[in-house]
C-alpha cells in the first residue's frame, strides 16, 4: 500500500502452522530409527503451539486473527499510525487454519517417553501456551491430544460458513470465496480502491489467469486438504462432534459423514448430469461431446 503499514496473513499463518505439524509427524517417524529425532518432533509441536497462540490473540497485545463477533478468521492490516484493520472477506483464507490439525494416540506417547513429557510439563507449567491442545480418553485409542488451531467453539462456527449453501458449500465443493460476495467487497485505503466479488465457473478479469481459484470456482487441492483435516477432527472428536450439513437443513452429520459428502460433491464436476454434460467441461463443446 502507498499508505504504508503491512498485513498479518490467515492463511499464510495457517500455512506455518500445518507446515509444523506435517514436520512433527516426519520427525517422529524418523524417530522411530534415530532417537536424535525426538527433540525435533518437541521443537517443531513448540513451534506450533506459539504459532496457534499467536493466530488466536492469545499473545501480541491480544490482536489476533479471529473475529469473535463473526466467528471467523480474517487478515487483519496493521497501518502506519498503529491501528488495525480486520479486512472481512469470507474466503479459503479463513478456512485454512482448520488444516493445521493433527492426533497423537497412546500408542506414540508410549513410543517417545521425552516427547510424551514435554507435552505434559506445557499443559501444567505453560497453561496459555496450551490452550490450543485438547485431551481426552478415547476408548481403544487411549490418551489422545488434539493438535488444532481452532477450538472445538471455534470449528463448529467456522464450519457453519463453511457448509452453508449460500456462502462456500456448493454443488461441486468449497468455493474459494463466499457467494456472499456476489455484492463486492470493497476497500478504501491510501486512496487506493481495492475489491473483491464472487465470480462463479471462468472469471470476468483476467488479472489472475481467467479462471482463478480465488474468485469463487472450486479450488480441488485446498478441498482435498479440508476432507482430509475434518477425518483428523473426526478421529479426535468421534460421534459426538455433530454438524448441520448444509447449513440450516436440520439435517446433522459427524465430521466423517461432512467429509465423504464433500468428497461426493468433488467428484460430481467430473461426471455427467442430468443433461450429459460435465460440469468441469463448463460451455466447452468439443470438450462435452468430442
Amino acid at each position: 500500500f502507498r499508505s504504508g503499514g503491512h498485513i498479518d496473513q490467515s492463511d499464510g499463518t495457517a500455512w506455518m502452522g500445518f507446515y509444523c505439524l506435517v514436520m512433527l509427524n516426519i520427525a517422529l517417524e524418523l524417530a522411530k530409527e534415530d532417537p536424535a529425532y525426538e527433540d525435533m518432533a518437541i521443537k517443531f509441536y513448540e513451534h506450533f503451539l506459539w504459532i496457534a497462540v499467536a493466530i488466536s490473540g492469545s499473545t501480541h497485545g491480544g490482536i489476533g486473527l479471529w473475529d469473535e463477533a463473526d466467528g471467523f478468521f480474517y487478515d487483519v492490516l496493521n497501518l502506519p499510525d498503529g491501528s488495525t484493520l480486520p479486512l472481512k472477506v469470507r474466503s479459503l483464507v479463513g478456512l485454512m487454519p482448520l488444516i493445521a490439525v493433527e492426533t497423537v494416540g497412546q500408542t506414540t506417547l508410549d513410543r517417545f517417553p521425552d516427547f510424551a513429557h514435554s507435552i505434559q510439563w506445557l499443559c501444567r507449567h505453560r497453561p496459555s501456551l496450551a490452550s490450543n491442545l485438547a485431551s481426552t480418553e478415547i476408548p481403544g485409542y487411549g490418551s489422545a491430544h488434539l493438535f488444532a488451531m481452532p477450538t472445538e467453539d471455534r470449528l463448529r462456527r467456522v464450519l457453519r460458513y463453511m457448509l452453508d449453501e449460500a456462502e462456500f458449500l456448493s454443488p461441486y465443493g468449497i468455493r474459494s470465496l463466499s457467494k456472499v460476495h456476489e455484492t463486492p467487497y470493497e476497500l478504501i485505503l491510501g486512496g487506493q480502491h481495492f475489491s473483491i466479488q464472487y465470480q462463479p465457473a471462468e472469471s470476468r478479469t483476467h488479472l489472475f489467469g481467467g479462471n482463478s481459484n480465488w474468485r469463487g470456482p472450486i479450488w480441488f487441492p485446498i478441498n482435498y486438504l479440508l476432507i482430509e483435516s475434518l477425518r483428523k477432527y473426526y478421529r479426535y472428536y468421534g460421534d459426538a462432534f455433530l454438524i448441520e450439513c448444509p447449513t440450516g437443513s436440520g439435517n446433522l452429520m459427524t465430521l466423517k459423514e461432512v467429509a465423504n459428502e464433500l468428497s461426493r460433491r468433488l467428484t460430481r464436476l467430473f461426471l455427467r448430469d442430468e443433461a450429459g454434460r460435465r460440469p468441469a467441461f463448463g460451455g466447452v463443446e468439443r470438450l462435452q461431446h468430442d
